[in-house]
């Protein structure tokens, strides 16, 4: 095996030896050419650079250069239960909406496909979570498998107008295409729309949105091509109405596909000559297959709304607070900006179900409730019928378990969602509390008409504690009534129960939670800001009214915000304390340390072998990969994105698109996704890959985040139980994962470095709940952290949130990785000391001597050394080493330093020869 670190390094220090050599020869000389001098010296200097920068990123261009040495059997049958889980994930999460007179399953097996995006759907999203989309099946090729012949002559008039599709550079990512390619309606000859009635009665209109890293969707569509201004990118288009009322007018039978991750406004689809719709959402590699079969009826659609979809998608209060924001001073705009989450927990369903509610009697306001809300979180059709019933409850050492009898009472078999929320009891003006929350979920087998299956749904009673921030500062479960509830979807009873807490439970430092290694007291206070948030006691008088784009700050907080000054405001270590062993000759390599606990002892013989050298550059060069360390014998890893498949942004290595999160999500089937989690980390390796930027776990706070299609939905709850199953999947397979972005990077715009302001309530019970849950539950060890601030703080370099919540308060050992450390506001001093461990940096962002030449920042860079050693050595990399191929760019590279190191030398021997000879 090459050891392409100590090559490059030997590389560098012989030219660097050979340059000095050959520098002084060359201007000792007697030889008063100065123009060859100078052409000779700057050889040698371009001999040294180069060699030592491609020994300082070495492992980077290994990736990009090297092939890994792949058994193309094992990728090919890997590929194919990617293929085939693709596809049954998709089958899952398929959302019926409507079917009046059971228009679907189709009887036809002809079909008129309407919209541009018919030939240009969505499979997933744009940036790092994006895949290689080159062979997928088209929506149809998916239709054509499952018998339905498509309009040819349709295909080719959209195929004329749609164009290539945008390029995007990953390393300037500025969301998706927005633009709107639909056709306008004069384009349609009559003689094409005569041709397709004739094909087929049957149309299906297609409708799709997009999302990408680094833009979010814009909620003024006036200066994109098709847009309409006034209008935001979830709505209708003037072209795609006209175009539907060109297919309503012409059709007897209309389907609408929504192909979109972003919940859109859909009010259009209760137009009674639309006859049925199904949402989509991104669907991968092969899932326009499942399309097809739900479509024909051979799969009963069986998907769940991960969520709200409301008329008018402004009405919920975070809308009026995400986007643009800017800081000024004494009114001059500055280069900062922020967010505040105004509306406190009171996001998705949670504010919609709660919104109509009466504290005093706890009836909701159906009439209004109908009026904003379309789809509740939880909604889907089936083609056939199901009765829940609860049959029986009980509570057992603090888990309440709940067991839901499920019946097919149809005439078609098919899966049914069990979802399980629960009431807590609400006082006015006391902790805020959603009406309901969801605390768990299930999924049946295919049921047979007539059959029954039990589904058993468990959660600890604490998780009905509420966060009181103001008061006790702790999570509090409070004295009263909660009502377990099994619900249809968020809005919809089916049956309940009462649980009576007969005093109050404050989760205090006296009595933490049973999860938690310590008690859960207030961190983020820093982070609260001077807002007034959303209350349910007094809705009208909190409630956000409009978007206030600026807000008036202080120069001292625009100067704490400043790079510059960050070392003194955070980079203050200390020379105090015991000084770490460094250097020793103990005799272990990382592969001794598989399996071994983390408070093993023999982790400390194998830590005190490390130079601080070796530390430093463990957590330095942390980009897509983690770097080889030959004093404890640690093999250099791969880690790739993504949420939705392999992508990696410095090789070549591609794989099977999954899937949209959003579709994972809406299949609430947890066993599914732990079958994903171990077949996608079966492709990655047999591919080279050990670690995942993946799963996404971030919270669809509004549907115009640019990143949704990387986050499973609007509930933590969800997201977590799903982040988990996945991360158990993948860790079973020895691949460790990195959920992200920890934490509120929940939406693009102005995401590096942007001011994210949230009270603790929220923070806890929103934004950190779904990575407790993975933490806690999923079994991983690893993490990355995300570009925006929390209050004033990088959230990479928050020591409240890597090290007092992370670590302490939910027990995590593993390593946390940045996002990718591209900006001068990423501070590797300030990440370390707050708990991270390596800087996802391809050029090095490596800590300063201030940390290097103290006892507690070396103590900080054994930490973290440790972490990402205990990660890797519990990892498939130590089971069965990924083999690099041969790095024919370093030959090459030798081959290029001996011809210039011969042509200086054969240049200094003619020219002693022609001195001797004259």
């Amino acid at each position: 095996m090459w050891n392409v670190a100590l090559i490059t390094k030997t590389l560098t220090i012989i030219a660097a030896v050979f340059a000095v050599v050959m520098l002084g020869l060359t201007w000792a000389s007697k030889n008063k050419k100065a123009a060859k001098k100078i052409v000779i010296s700057i050889l040698l200097i371009v001999l040294v650079v180069v060699n030592g920068v491609v020994y300082m990123f070495n492992n980077v261009i290994n990736q990009h250069f090297s092939m890994v040495q792949v058994d193309d059997v094992a990728v090919e049958d890997a590929e194919g239960m990617s293929k085939d889980i693709t596809t049954r994930i998709e089958e899952e999460g398929i959302v019926l909406l409507k079917n009046e007179d059971n228009a679907l399953p189709m009887t036809s097996d002809k079909v008129n496909l309407f919209g541009i995006a018919s030939t240009s759907l969505t499979y997933g999203g744009a940036g790092s979570g994006a895949s290689d989309e080159t062979e997928n099946v088209t929506l149809e090729e998916g239709l054509k498998e499952s018998g339905i012949e498509v309009n040819e002559d349709l295909t080719k008039f959209y195929e004329d107008f749609k164009g290539e599709k945008a390029s995007q550079n990953v390393f300037n990512l500025k969301g998706g295409d927005y633009n709107m390619k639909e056709p306008a309606v004069k384009e349609y000859s009559d003689k094409l729309i005569k041709d397709a009635k004739a094909f087929s009665e049957t149309a299906i209109v297609v409708f799709s949105r997009n999302g990408g890293e680094g833009g979010d969707l814009p909620i003024d569509m006036g200066d994109y091509e098709g847009g309409d201004a006034g209008k935001h990118y979830l709505e209708l288009q003037d072209s795609e109405k006209d175009m539907l009322a060109l297919v309503e007018q012409n059709f007897d039978q209309v389907i609408v596909l929504i192909n979109s991750s972003n919940a859109m406004e859909l009010g259009f689809l209760e137009d009674e000559a639309v006859d049925a719709a199904l949402w989509i959402g991104g669907p991968g590699a092969t899932g326009c297959i499942a399309v097809g079969e739900v479509l024909k009826g051979t799969v009963n659609p069986s998907g769940r709304l991960v969520d709200t979809y409301a008329y008018d998608l402004t009405s919920s209060p975070a809308y009026q607070n995400c986007g643009d924001y800017e800081y000024t001073v004494n009114g001059e705009e500055t280069d900062e900006h922020y967010v505040e989450y105004a509306e406190g927990i009171y996001v998705g369903y949670r504010y919609y179900e709660t919104r109509f509610i009466n504290n005093q009697t706890g009836e909701c306001d159906e009439d209004a409730y109908k009026q904003l809300v379309q789809y509740p979180f939880g909604y889907g059709l089936s083609y056939t019928t199901f009765e829940q019933t609860i049959k029986d409850h009980f509570e057992e050492d603090g888990v309440l378990s709940v067991t839901v009898e499920v019946t097919n009472t149809g005439d078609v078999a098919g899966k049914d969602v069990v979802q399980v929320y629960a009431t807590a009891p609400y006082t006015q003006g006391g902790i805020e509390k959603a009406f309901v929350e969801l605390e768990g979920f299930g999924k049946t087998s295919l049921l047979e008409p007539g059959k029954s299956e039990e589904v058993t749904v468990t959660f600890d009673e604490e998780d009905l504690a509420a966060y009181d921030a103001d008061n006790h500062q702790c999570y509090v479960l409070e004295s009263g009534d909660y009502e377990i509830k099994l619900m249809k979807n968020a809005h919809e009873l089916i049956d309940s129960y009462t649980v009576n807490v007969a005093s109050d439970v404050v989760y205090d430092s006296e009595n933490k939670r049973t999860s938690d290694q310590v008690s859960a007291t207030n961190a983020f206070d820093f982070a609260k800001g001077d807002i007034t948030y959303v209350s349910r006691s007094d809705w009208e008088g909190t409630l956000p009214k409009e978007r206030v784009t600026q807000k008036e700050t202080t120069q001292e907080f625009i100067d704490s915000l400043n790079p510059e000054n960050v070392e003194k405001l955070y980079v203050n270590p200390s020379n105090e304390g015991e000084a770490i062993a460094t250097g020793e000759n103990n005799g272990l390599t990382l592969a001794d340390m598989s399996g071994l606990s983390y408070d093993d002892e023999t982790w400390d013989q194998l830590l005190a072998q490390l130079s601080v050298e070796d530390m430093a550059k463990l957590v330095g060069f942390g980009g897509f990969s983690t770097v080889a360390i030959d004093s404890v014998g640690k093999v250099a890893t791969i880690d790739v994105d993504g949420p939705a498949g392999l992508h990696a942004l410095t090789s070549d290595i591609s794989g099977v698109q999954f899937p949209s999160e959003v579709v994972i999500g809406s299949t609430f089937n947890t066993e599914l996704v732990k079958e994903m989690g171990q077949i996608y980390a079966n492709e990655a390796y047999a591919k080279g890959v050990v670690g995942l930027y993946a799963p996404g776990l971030n919270i669809h706070r509004t549907p115009f985040s640019g990143r949704n299609f990387e986050y499973y939905s609007e509930d933590p709850v969800l997201n977590g139980k799903l982040g988990a199953a996945l991360t158990l999947g993948c860790n079973e397979m020895g691949v460790y994962c990195y959920p992200k972005h920890f934490a509120l990077n929940d939406q693009e715009t102005n995401r590096s470095g942007v001011c994210v302001w949230s009270n603790e309530q929220a923070i806890r019970e929103i934004y950190l709940k779904a990575f407790e849950i993975v933490v806690k539950e999923g079994n991983n060890l690893g993490l990355m952290s995300s570009y925006n601030r929390i209050g004033g703080v990088w959230a990479g370099g928050c020591d409240a949130l890597l090290t007092t919540v992370l670590r302490d308060e939910w027990g995590f050992v593993g390593c946390v990785a940045t996002d990718y450390a591209n900006t001068k506001m990423m501070n590797a001093d300030q990440s370390l000391l707050a708990g991270g461990s390596i800087m996802l940096s391809t050029t090095g962002a490596q800590v300063s001597e201030k940390v290097t030449g103290s006892v507690e920042g070396q103590q900080q860079l054994q930490r973290a050394a440790k972490n990402v050693l205990y990660m890797v050595a519990n990892s498939r990399a130590y089971v069965e080493p990924v083999q690099m191929g041969t790095p024919y760019w370093l030959l090459l590279l030798i081959g290029l330093d001996v011809v210039i190191a011969l042509l200086i030398l054969i240049q200094q021997f003619y020219k002693k020869k022609d001195k001797s000879e004259k």
